[in-house]
C-alpha cells in the first residue's frame, strides 16, 4: 500500500488546512458514524466540555469549524469529546547523552487510517510542528519552546468520557512551554481511553505519564512507553503486540549502556521495536525524531529521513510503499494497538 505524507506550512489555518479537511472527512465521517449517531455527544456538550477544560483552544475550534463548513457533524468531530474508542501502537523514549535531549517515537497503525500529514503551524502564535490525527489533533509533535511530547496506547478497554487523546497533546503544544506545564494539563483535562505520553523539554525535563479515564493520573519518572502501564492488564493485547518486550528492549538500551543518538534511532528500524504487521493493519509507519534544543525534528523510515525545521519551513511530500502482505514476526505482531 502506497501512502503520500504531506508536510503543511500554514501559520494559521486557511486554505491548506480545509483542502486536507474536505479530503480526509469522508473517512472519518464514517468512523465517527461507526457506532451510530446516537452514540457520539451533541455539538453543544462538545463546546461545552472545549470551553471547560481547554478554553483558550475554543477560538481555533470554531476557526476549523467554519473552514469544515459549519456542519453539525463536523464540529461534533472536531471537538474530540467522547469519539468512538480507537487503538494504536507504538513504543517512545527520551535519549539524554551528549546533555542534549532528544525524543524517538515508532508509530504502529493502519497507513489506511492515517492523516499523513505533519502540519507546521501557528494557530495561538506558538510554532508547533506535529503529526497530524483527527486534521487537528497530534499523535507526536514539538513547539518553539522547545517541548515534545508523544503517546501510546495503554493496554486497557476501559472507556469513559473525556477528550480523544490527540487534541490534549495540540492543547499542551499549543500553550505550554515546559513539562511540568504539561503535567499539569494531563492532571485536568479528561482522557477517554488509557494513554502514556511521554514529554520532554528542552531542559531535558522529562516524564511518562499513565492517563485512564476511571482512576488517577500516573507520573513517572521513566523514560519509555509501550502498549501498557505499570503492569499488563490486557495479556491477550501484550502478548500480540510484545509491549513488555519492546519496553525491556529500549530500557536496557538506556541504562546498560550510553550509545550515539544514530545507533539509538537505528535501533527504532528494526525489530523488535519496528514492525511489519501490514497485513493485519499495524506496522510501523514512521519513526519520529525530535531534537528540543535545535528546533528541529526528523521522520524516518528504513533507507529514508526528512528533515523538518522552525527555521527553514517547507510544504513538501513523500509517497512512502508498505507491502501490502507480509508474514508477521510472530513475538511482535500487531493486531490492535
Amino acid at each position: 500500500m502506497d501512502l503520500i505524507f504531506d508536510k503543511i506550512h500554514e501559520l494559521k489555518a486557511g486554505p491548506a488546512w480545509q483542502e486536507q479537511f474536505d479530503k480526509l472527512w469522508p473517512a472519518y465521517e464514517k468512523w465517527f458514524l461507526s457506532e451510530s449517531l446516537s452514540a457520539r455527544q451533541t455539538y453543544l456538550s462538545g463546546l461545552r466540555a472545549l470551553k471547560q477544560h481547554m478554553p483558550e483552544l475554543v477560538p481555533t475550534y470554531e476557526t476549523l469549524c467554519e473552514l469544515a463548513g459549519g456542519g453539525d457533524l463536523a464540529a461534533r468531530f472536531l471537538s474530540f469529546y467522547r469519539p468512538p474508542p480507537y487503538l494504536s501502537g507504538c513504543s517512545q523514549a527520551v535519549w539524554l547523552g551528549d546533555d542534549e535531549p532528544m525524543l524517538v517515537r515508532n508509530y504502529d497503525y493502519n497507513p489506511e487510517l492515517c492523516d499523513g500529514i505533519i502540519l507546521d503551524s501557528a494557530w495561538n502564535g506558538r510554532r508547533v510542528i506535529a503529526t497530524s490525527d483527527g486534521m487537528w489533533g497530534v499523535v507526536d509533535g514539538m513547539n518553539d519552546a522547545g517541548l515534545a511530547l508523544s503517546l501510546t496506547f495503554g493496554g486497557r478497554r476501559v472507556l469513559g468520557d473525556g477528550f480523544g487523546v490527540p487534541l490534549i497533546l495540540r492543547y499542551i503544544l499549543e500553550f505550554c512551554d515546559t513539562t511540568k506545564e504539561a503535567i499539569a494539563v494531563l492532571r485536568r483535562v479528561p482522557c477517554h481511553m488509557a494513554y502514556n505520553i511521554t514529554c520532554v523539554d528542552r531542559t531535558g525535563d522529562y516524564t511518562t505519564v499513565y492517563l485512564s479515564p476511571d482512576r488517577k493520573i500516573v507520573i513517572t519518572n521513566t523514560r519509555v512507553a509501550t502498549n501498557h502501564q505499570e503492569s499488563v492488564e490486557w495479556h491477550q493485547h501484550a502478548l500480540a503486540t510484545g509491549t513488555v518486550e519492546r519496553e525491556r528492549f529500549l530500557l536496557r538500551r538506556l541504562t546498560m549502556h550510553e550509545e550515539p543518538a544514530d545507533k539509538f534511532i537505528a535501533a527504532f528500524l528494526k525489530p523488535p521495536l519496528y514492525s511489519t504487521n501490514f497485513s493485519k493493519g499495524f506496522g510501523t509507519l514512521y519513526t519520529s525524531v525530535y531534537w528540543p534544543t535545535r528546533g528541529m525534528a526528523e521522520t524516518y523510515w528504513p533507507g529514508a529521513v526528512w528533515q523538518h525545521s522552525f527555521d527553514q519551513p517547507t510544504n513538501d511530500s513523500r509517497l512512502i510503499r508498505y507491502p501490502d502482505h507480509v508474514i508477521p514476526n510472530s513475538t511482535y505482531a500487531h493486531t490492535g494497538g
